[in-house]
């Protein structure tokens, strides 16, 4: 990587100064602790534009001699006054759909205030240098300062004085701010058009963030603090996107003030903690589950972002194929029975079981819930908290609620015998039970219940089916494009020949601006379901090895995870490197 020119350098290289001057310019500099430029400017070695067309050189930036025709009339809107005079920036409009606010600077080197603007507006920032004293005459004239000048040269100097003064006072009135957090907001109007120029910049940097993330379809909120900085990453569609880099100063201030909001004891860093915090965002009802955990740099948090319509997208959107639809909409509607979902967190199983109940939640059917937490309500059904700090465990709100007459039962999770063999004999007894177990597989869930100590028999009588399901990214439909040369290592993981994609389109992702530029938008599952038939039930009687119930759920016509993401591949849904990331791929491709 080829180093960038100093100042200086770059200064002689434009034929501005030789470099005796700058040899000059750095001993000026030295005794006046202040910067070459302006070192090289007082001694009138070269003026103002000349330095900052060189800095902008330096820097890859754009330059430009700004004047009061370049600041667009709503300035105020895009940056509060309070930013504009603090910083002594301006907004030069919007470009990239909205998204990216053009910023005249005059200092390339100072991220603090462009991190500051990110997270209070909520976009991108793209810096445009320009000589200070231009963007000053520029503010002074949008805010009829210059009126109030005269042309003598004593009031001039008073008043570069009082702006300094003022300078430094806003600057401890922000570093005073994020010490001491302003505990009256109203977390229920965040993201409204209220006046909130009294709030505390960092209870504006927390609202900035967490409405992005929400506008940015994120589903977590990550707040990592680092040896010298608080990193702040998105998972967007199951992918952690680093979005900001905060100064390690506001580190402390941006931790206690979300554990004020999550109701959290703000004064406790020595242990783990939970919460919930419940906002509005852009008139959208919003929960966020938050955690925090002690780290080597300090506490790190966590924010789960809960939406309600996430999980009611309907069953028809969650990414079945018409045969696998056909069995799950077959299965769901049993009147008795087991039906679990497995696989690892994070792949859609609570989404799945809620369009399931959501399908059966009809006033003739009562539907009792038992989840740890309960993260969505619904009307009509039944949730109950499990608390294990008071000894309400899965299986005593288990029994409890066989004695609340229920027609179907749903348990967030097996986790051990006792809440198995509950889950089971309420299966026996005329229940329709939903639950979910961490396999990697569909078969697996039989060998997992048999190892967790439930008798053969039991499982064989009362399981109804089992369905393993991962979540893969959506190529953009408004940009993805035909893949002419698709990566044959790709496709041969997956099993897709030549031969299979004659008259076969498949596509790869672009990026535009319904996708952030990423190529791919939203998730879709990838399912593998096993039907109870008698050849399994007597397998699992028989305590078979996985692979053996596995073989004959194949041949009695079982999709595998690999074979459904095949046909995903195949229509233009996806990627053969997304399905390689989320299904098992061996020597043999089944």
């Amino acid at each position: 990587m080829a180093k960038s020119k100093r100042l200086g350098e770059t200064l002689v290289e434009l034929g501005v100064i030789s470099n005796k001057e700058v040899e000059k310019g750095l001993d000026h500099a030295k005794v006046k602790r202040i910067r070459l430029g302006e070192a090289l400017i007082e001694l009138k070695l070269c003026n103002e534009s000349q330095v900052y067309k060189a800095l902008a050189m330096q820097h890859n930036l754009e330059y430009v001699d700004v004047t009061r025709g370049d600041v667009p009339p709503n300035a105020t809107q895009l940056i509060g006054e309070d930013l504009i005079r603090k910083y002594i920036i301006l907004p030069l409009g919007l470009e990239g759909g909205g998204r990216v606010l053009r910023v005249a600077v005059h200092d390339p080197l100072d991220l603090e205030m462009q991190d500051v603007l990110r997270m209070r507006l909520g976009k991108n920032i793209k810096p445009i240098l320009t000589p200070r004293s231009h963007i000053k005459a520029v503010i002074d004239e949008m805010f009829n300062l210059t009126s109030k000048m005269t042309i003598d040269q004593t009031v001039d100097k008073n008043l570069s004085s009082m702006d300094k003064t003022l300078d430094r006072s806003l600057d401890k009135s922000l570093d005073s701010s994020i010490r001491s957090i302003d505990k009256s907001i109203d977390m229920d109007k965040m993201g409204g058009d209220g006046d909130d120029a009294a709030q505390a910049p960092i209870i504006k940097l927390v609202q900035g963030m967490i409405a992005e993330a929400v506008r940015s379809r994120a589903s977590d909120i990550h707040i990592e603090p680092m040896k010298d900085r608080v990193q702040v990453r998105y998972r967007i569609d199951g992918e952690c996107v680093v979005r900001d880099r905060i100064p390690i100063k506001m580190k402390g201030a941006m931790i206690s003030r979300i554990k004020i909001m999550a109701g959290i004891d703000i004064a406790e860093k020595r242990l783990p903690q939970d919460g919930r915090i419940k906002l509005q965002v852009d008139k959208a009802q919003i929960d966020f589950r938050v955690s925090t955990l002690p780290s080597v740099h300090g506490e790190s948090c966590v924010l789960r972002i809960l939406r309600p319509d996430s999980v009611r997208i309907g069953i028809s959107n969650l990414g079945f194929e018409e045969e696998d639809n056909k069995a799950f909409q077959k299965i769901i509607k049993r009147p008795n029975g087991i039906f679990l979902v497995t696989g690892p967190t994070g792949s859609g199983k609570t989404t799945t079981l809620y369009g399931a109940l959501n399908e059966l939640n009809r006033p003739d059917r009562k539907i009792i819930t038992a989840e740890d937490p309960v993260e969505y309500n619904f009307t009509g059904i039944n949730q109950c908290q499990v608390r294990d700090s008071i000894g309400l465990t899965f299986s005593k709100v288990l029994r409890a609620m066989l004695r609340q007459a229920p027609n179907i039962i749903l348990v967030g999770e097996i986790r051990d015998l006792e809440v198995a063999e509950v889950a089971i004999q309420a299966a026996l007894t005329g229940h329709l039970v939903f639950s979910t177990l961490h396999t990697n597989d569909a078969p697996g869930a039989i060998t997992r219940l048999i190892d967790m100590g439930v008798k053969p028999f039991l499982v064989a009588s009362a399981l109804q089916a089992v369905m393993a399901q991962r979540l893969v990214r959506v190529l953009c439909p408004k940009c993805k494009q035909p893949d002419s040369e698709p990566d044959e290592m790709w496709l041969k993981l997956i099993g897709i020949k030549p031969e299979d994609r004659k008259d076969k389109t498949l596509y790869k992702p672009r990026g535009c601006e319904n996708c952030n530029s990423i190529g791919f938008r939203g998730r879709l599952g990838v399912f593998e379901m096993m039907s109870m038939n008698s050849e399994i039930r007597n397998l699992a009687f028989e305590r078979a090895a996985t692979n053996k119930i596995r073989k004959a759920a194949l041949a009695s016509g079982m999709k595998s995870l690999l074979q459904d993401g095949r046909l995903k591949v195949m229509n233009g849904t996806t990627t053969a490197e997304e399905i390689v990331k989320v299904a098992q791929v061996e020597g043999i491709v089944t």
